[in-house]
């Protein structure tokens, strides 16, 4: 036990006060044919220097190709000042702000982040410590069972919500008993309003409403919303953060808007990482909010009138009540919200408008070129935000891989993984990042590889 920061003397006064004569007297219940004497498959420590050149190494396996994949992971430009910030000690080293008096700097950076996510939603109340869009669509699906109380434990989700979204759902869920039923996909890649009300699902707690969806299109927000109230049900509203820049709030979406949105907070300043890790968003109505899981920051008054921030609304307990807990969701994504923070700041409302219009831009260029191909077409027929679904001659993920190999391009998602009927089917994306050049780029690429 080299690192325990206590010398010898130290540790022999420990053990002699709880009446143990080794540390390895404490592990004692473990069998000994369960323990092991070494990790074999661990090498040998290095220093500084062959660390620090091991590391660079293996970051420029990555390279630096040339990307048009999405699928719930967006390359956009992270300014410089972002990570300056963000990398500092005050930011960089602070964990969960249980001491207000400690913490004011952290608690006023995530106060200001829940207030531009409510402001981004429309909604009235945002929390600051979910893990990734997966586990806040989660964890949204639970509060809303819990806010119902009583009645079916079933939630309704579009097959169009991202596979790895739904596949957390599948494991989290039944393991509290509520029943996953998932809606097929439209001819035209969406949820058809009318073919719901056309069948009978029972009594259910809550519609999932993805916008946009996996596959890129715009939902019928305003019909699924209001089918769902109708039924008694609550809606949970899935979004790209950045998509709301120039879409339809989901506190606007029907009649009376969603109920709960939640969504990945990636695009605001978190780079793409090999997938991680990135954070959660969740907000609500206000009338929801005592069984909003995570953390939430309120502003206040001291004694002496001054402005300041707390925890609020946060149970300690929550930590230790195991399964009658109202959440898990116990870890502070601190870093990833001030990235998040310091971005949309940076960006404002104008700036941030003008990121989504240039991806959306770029993405319609990028699908006029690539439908001028012979024999490639837009999968599916909807408006979509940044991103689309093309339709190829042959199997998709063939030929990501021989563009990755011959051009340096990362073409896209192979929907086929996920959807077995959309073998040949490629879910591309073009952010603000990319250039004609590169529009083109891809589009010649793609033509030879087809040809």
């Amino acid at each position: 036990m080299p690192f325990i920061p206590h010398s010898e003397a130290d540790v022999a006064a420990m053990l002699k006060t709880i009446g143990v004569a080794r540390i390895e007297d404490l592990f004692d219940e473990i069998p000994a044919a369960l323990k092991i004497d070494e990790l074999k498959a661990v090498p040998p420590g290095l220093n500084e220097m062959e660390i620090t050149r091991l590391m660079k190494a293996r970051a420029a396996q990555d390279g630096t190709p040339l990307n048009f994949c999405g699928a719930g992971a967006y390359e956009h430009h992270i300014p410089a000042a972002v990570w300056a910030i963000v990398s500092r000690g005050e930011f960089y080293s602070a964990y969960t702000p249980y001491q207000a008096e400690a913490s004011q700097g952290t608690l006023q950076l995530i106060y200001e982040y829940q207030t531009m996510m409510t402001r981004l939603t429309g909604m009235d109340v945002s929390n600051a410590s979910m893990y990734d869009g997966a586990t806040s669509l989660a964890e949204a699906a639970l509060m809303a069972e819990r806010c119902v109380k009583k009645g079916p434990r079933k939630v309704l989700v579009p097959k169009s919500v991202h596979p790895a979204y739904r596949k957390t759902l599948h494991t989290i869920l039944p393991l509290q008993n509520i029943e996953i039923v998932e809606l097929d996909v439209a001819a035209d890649g969406g949820i058809d309003p009318a073919a719901l009300a056309a069948k009978d699902f029972g009594a259910f707690t809550a519609l999932v409403v993805p916008q946009p969806n996996f596959f890129g299109a715009l939902e019928d927000v305003d019909a699924l919303t209001d089918w769902a109230h109708a039924k008694g049900a609550l809606v949970i509203g899935v979004v790209n953060p950045l998509s709301l820049a120039v879409l339809k709030p989901p506190r606007d979406w029907g009649a009376t808007g969603a109920d709960i949105v939640c969504g990945d907070g990636q695009p605001f300043g978190v780079p793409l990482s090999s997938g991680g890790p990135y954070f959660g968003i969740l907000a609500c109505k206000q009338e929801l909010v005592r069984q909003m899981p995570g953390r939430i920051v309120g502003r206040t008054t001291d004694l002496d009138g001054k402005q300041g921030f707390a925890l609020t609304l946060q149970a300690r307990e929550q930590h230790i009540r195991r399964a009658k807990a109202t959440s898990n969701i116990c870890t502070n994504q601190g870093l990833l919200v001030s990235a998040a923070t310091i971005t949309m700041a940076m960006l404002g409302p104008e700036g941030a408008s003008r990121v989504a219009n240039a991806s959306m831009h770029n993405t319609r260029a990028l699908r006029d070129k690539l439908t001028a191909i012979p024999g490639v077409r837009q999968l599916y027929s909807r408006p979509f935000f940044h991103e689309v679904a093309i339709e190829l001659p042959r199997p998709a993920q063939a030929i990501i891989e021989r563009l990755a190999a011959d051009d340096d391009i990362v073409a896209g998602f192979a929907l086929g993984d996920e959807y077995a009927q959309h073998d040949n089917a490629l879910l591309v994306c073009a952010t603000e990042t990319k250039t004609s050049a590169d529009l083109d780029r891809f589009a010649q690429a793609l033509r030879r590889a087809l040809s």
